[in-house]
C-alpha cells in the first residue's frame, strides 16, 4: 500500500465504521439521535478508527472483534468535536453545518453526552460480546477515561492559551497541549488494537503507543497549518478560522516571529477579534502563506512520524504494518 492507494482503504474501512456506529446511533427522543450521528452521517475519513482496526490485525486480532473499539474511539473524538465546535462557535465542519447550528446548543450538548456514553457501552458490552476478556475490557476502559481526561485537559489548556493575548508561549507548552488534546486519541486508538487482540506482549502495548503518540503530535500540526491557510473548498473549514478564534497554535507563533513589524501589527489586530470579516481574514492569510512557514512545519511534523515508524522497526513486514506506516505519510502529506 502507498499514498496513493491508502484513500480507498480508508474509504472502504470508514463504510464499516459507520454502519456499526449507526446501529448503535439509534433511539428516542428521535432528533437526538439525529444530531447525534450528524457527523458520522457526513462522511471522514475515519483515521482513528483505522488505526485501532490495522494494530489489532498485526497482532492476530480480526475486525469484526476490534470493531467496536474502532468505533468507540470515534464516538469519544466526535464527542469532542460536537462540544468544541459550541465553544469555539463554528458554524462549519467539513462543510456541513455544525450540530449545534443545525440543532441548537442545548441538543447539541446532549448529543455530545450521549457519543460520550455510547462510548463506553459500546467498548464494553460489544467487547464482550466478540470474545474479549472481561481483564481485557477493564483496561481498555481504563484507558479510555485517561484519555478523555487528557483531551479535556487539552481543550482547557488551549483556552487558556488563546484567552491570555499578553503571554507567549513556547513550543514546548504548544506540544503539552496537543498531546493531550489530540495525540491522546491516536495513542489510545494503538493501545485499544493491541488490547483487542490475543497475540499481544506488554511490550507491543508501549511501543504502538509510543507510535500513536508521535503520529497524532504530527496530525494536529499538519491540522493548526491548514487552519491559517488552508484552502476552505478542499479542507471543509472557513478560512483563517484559527486566526479569529485566537488560537496560538505553534504555526500562529512562527508566523508572528517571521512577519515584519508592519504585517505583524495588521496580524495581532485581527488576531482573536470575533469581529475580524473574511475579506480582512483572506488578507491575513495571505501575508502567512508569503512568509514560507509550511516547509518548517511540514519539517517538525515528519520528525515526529520518523519516531513513530521507528517504533514499528521491531515487527517483520507484513500488509497491517505497512498499512501503519502509509496512514503515517499520509498524515503529513495532506495538503492545504
Amino acid at each position: 500500500m502507498n499514498i496513493s492507494t491508502i484513500g480507498n482503504d480508508l474509504e472502504s474501512n470508514a463504510i464499516h465504521v459507520n454502519e456499526f456506529i449507526l446501529s448503535y446511533l439509534d433511539g428516542t427522543p428521535k432528533e437526538l439521535y439525529l444530531a447525534s450521528s450528524h457527523y458520522i452521517s457526513s462522511g471522514g475519513k475515519r483515521l482513528r478508527p483505522y488505526i485501532v482496526l490495522k494494530v489489532s490485525e498485526l497482532f492476530g486480532g480480526t475486525s469484526r472483534k476490534a470493531m467496536p473499539a474502532a468505533a468507540a474511539v470515534e464516538l469519544i473524538h466526535n464527542f469532542s468535536l460536537v462540544h468544541d465546535d459550541i465553544m469555539d462557535n463554528d458554524e462549519v465542519r467539513h462543510n456541513v453545518p455544525t450540530v449545534h447550528a443545525s440543532y441548537g446548543v442545548p441538543l447539541a450538548i446532549l448529543a455530545g453526552d450521549i457519543l460520550f456514553s455510547k462510548a463506553f457501552q459500546m467498548m464494553a458490552v460489544g467487547g464482550l460480546r466478540e470474545g474479549i476478556t472481561e481483564k481485557s475490557i477493564s483496561e481498555m476502559v481504563s484507558r479510555l477515561s485517561t484519555a478523555c481526561i487528557n483531551v479535556c485537559e487539552g481543550q482547557a489548556i488551549d483556552m487558556q492559551m488563546a484567552s491570555n493575548a499578553s503571554q507567549s508561549y513556547s513550543q514546548t507548552d504548544y506540544i503539552h497541549m496537543i498531546e493531550k488534546k489530540t495525540a491522546s486519541l491516536f495513542e489510545l486508538s494503538c493501545s485499544l488494537g493491541v488490547l483487542s487482540a490475543d497475540n499481544r506482549k506488554i511490550e507491543d502495548l508501549d511501543r504502538l503507543s509510543v507510535f500513536g503518540k508521535n503520529i497524532g503530535i504530527a496530525f494536529q500540526l499538519i491540522d493548526d497549518l491548514i487552519g491559517i491557510v488552508g484552502d476552505p473548498q478542499i479542507t471543509g473549514k472557513a478560512v483563517g478560522n484559527d486566526i479569529r478564534e485566537g488560537k496560538k497554535t505553534f504555526p500562529m507563533v512562527l508566523v508572528l516571529e517571521k512577519a515584519e513589524l508592519n504585517e505583524r501589527n495588521k496580524l495581532l489586530k485581527l488576531f482573536g477579534s470575533r469581529r475580524t470579516t473574511d475579506v480582512e481574514l483572506r488578507e491575513a492569510t495571505r501575508i502567512i502563506s508569503n512568509l514560507g512557514i509550511e516547509g518548517e512545519i511540514r519539517s517538525l511534523a515528519e520528525s515526529y512520524v520518523r519516531q513513530a515508524l521507528e517504533s514499528l522497526e521491531a515487527y517483520p513486514d507484513s500488509n497491517q504494518k505497512n498499512a501503519l506506516q502509509t496512514s503515517a505519510d499520509f498524515i503529513i502529506q495532506r495538503r492545504l
